[in-house]
């Protein structure tokens, strides 16, 4: 008699950070059991998965669904749906709700809110402000959150703006985990208002939010970790010009890591013209040079991660003259085969690829169970056909928002099937069973 699976997936090839190789994967219990050359006599369920390669579940370390108080946009059910169908099954969201995410009871608001509605796992980042700076230290380890995190030091809405270095160095010194950093320079922003409002239109984004205004924000929080000797994550970096800084940091062993976004290794300045405010966020879309030397880094190893910064608004909303054009894109549901296209054209390994959607993200923040395809592990795998090609369309998005930025564009690489914990959250591309997805477990929590 062989050994006993909830579920064995047969014929397939098995995605690792290392290589790819032929493997049947058996299911029990939600975990992996074993992966290999099975005796599947005694599998409850087998599935030929022939032609598809079985990817650990991504791990989209940025999104944000917008519940509470904004859900006109998204909610955390659209959210998790969009995540699975992209081959996402862990999401950490972010704090910029309505209210923000800044204190222990609107952490566990937003865990109540998410036990037993969302399809992929969840945890939500605690967001720091000027009014909690003294409540650090007991906001960072609480469990269902990664941490403190996206630390806004240029304008955002609401009270998540932490813009000079007194208050970041208490940030920093407050927190035992890696804080995630969205890093612009307020006082240049706020300098350089009358360049904002000079041209009405998304292609002056980039203009106002200049380079210098990402480069001199990321060289200062990287002062205050070298001083504080607190790790820092640095979100959605765009310019060229911050990668010697941050490879700067990697070599003198800060702990400083840091994100790419699929947007920004696809779109350019050019774009502004026919996607407009579609394509408009923060940090912006810059200049085809920039997109080159992005490229470059993550070839070097310099980026970590890619996260989708998924932060839907309404295309009424988004349709609204510049400035007042709300700055954000829909992305978690394209995250993967956007990078899988990238990968069929030969500008990023698939392993490196699995490394940065996967396996670097559960090691850095210290997931639990995740991240690779190995015996013990959850069984959260994204099934992918990296040969087919396939067009984007609106009407195929599960985000609340309606809409994408890729639309019309033809990829190859899609998600066929995704499992949370051994269940078909995703069936031949479609929505099937759930929600199951779960409070994150951490194992950086002390």
């Amino acid at each position: 008699m062989g050994e006993r699976f909830d579920l064995a997936l047969v014929g397939g090839e098995v995605q690792s950070g290392t290589g790819r190789f032929r493997a049947d994967v058996g299911i029990r219990d939600g975990r992996i059991a074993a992966v290999g050359s099975l005796d599947l006599s005694d599998a409850q369920e087998v599935v030929d998965i022939t032609g598809l390669w079985v990817w650990p579940g991504v791990i989209d370390s940025q999104v944000h669904f917008r519940e509470p108080g904004l859900v006109h946009k998204e909610d955390l059910a659209t959210g998790s749906m969009a995540a699975v169908l992209g081959g996402v099954t862990t999401v950490f969201e972010e704090p910029n709700t309505n209210p923000t995410t800044t204190t222990r009871a609107t952490l566990q608001d937003k865990l109540a809110r998410a036990e037993g509605r969302m399809w992929c796992h969840y945890a939500f980042w605690v967001g720091a402000s000027m009014e909690n700076l003294d409540d650090i230290p007991n906001l960072d380890p609480l469990p269902g959150s990664p941490g403190i995190g996206e630390v806004f030091m240029g304008s955002s809405t609401g009270p998540l703006l932490v813009a000079d270095d007194d208050a970041l160095r208490r940030v920093l010194q407050g927190a035992t985990r890696t804080v995630s950093i969205h890093a612009e320079d307020e006082k240049r922003l706020l300098s350089r208002l009358e360049i904002r409002d000079a041209d009405r239109h998304a292609r002056n984004h980039p203009v106002w939010r200049d380079v210098e205004s990402s480069v001199m924000a990321t060289r200062r929080i990287l002062a205050l970790s070298a001083e504080t000797k607190q790790p820092v994550h640095i979100l959605h970096v765009s310019t060229r010009d911050e990668v010697a800084l941050l490879a700067n940091a990697k070599r003198r062993n800060l702990g400083t890591t840091c994100e790419i976004t699929p947007q920004h290794l696809t779109f350019t300045a050019d774009d502004y013209e026919a996607l407009g405010s579609r394509i408009q966020m923060n940090t912006p879309i810059r200049e085809a040079e920039h997109k080159s030397g992005l490229w470059k880094a993550v070839r070097d190893g310099v980026f970590d991660v890619i996260g989708s910064d998924h932060a839907p608004h309404t295309l009424e909303e988004k349709i609204q003259r510049y400035p007042q054009s709300p700055s954000g894109m829909p992305g978690v549901q394209t995250l993967l085969p956007v990078m899988l296209d990238h990968a069929a054209a030969g500008r990023i390994s698939y392993e490196l690829l699995v490394q940065m959607t996967s396996e670097n993200p559960a090691r850095i923040f210290g997931v639990a169970g995740a991240g690779t395809v190995a015996p013990g592990a959850y069984a959260d795998l994204a099934l992918v056909d990296p040969k087919s090609q396939w067009e984007v369309t609106d009407a195929a998005m599960a985000s609340k928002c309606g809409w994408t930025p890729y639309a019309g564009r033809t990829l190859t690489g899609r998600v066929v099937h995704t499992l949370v914990r051994g269940t078909w959250a995703v069936r031949d591309g479609a929505l099937a069973d759930g929600p199951h997805g779960q409070m994150v477990e951490f194992t950086n929590l002390g």
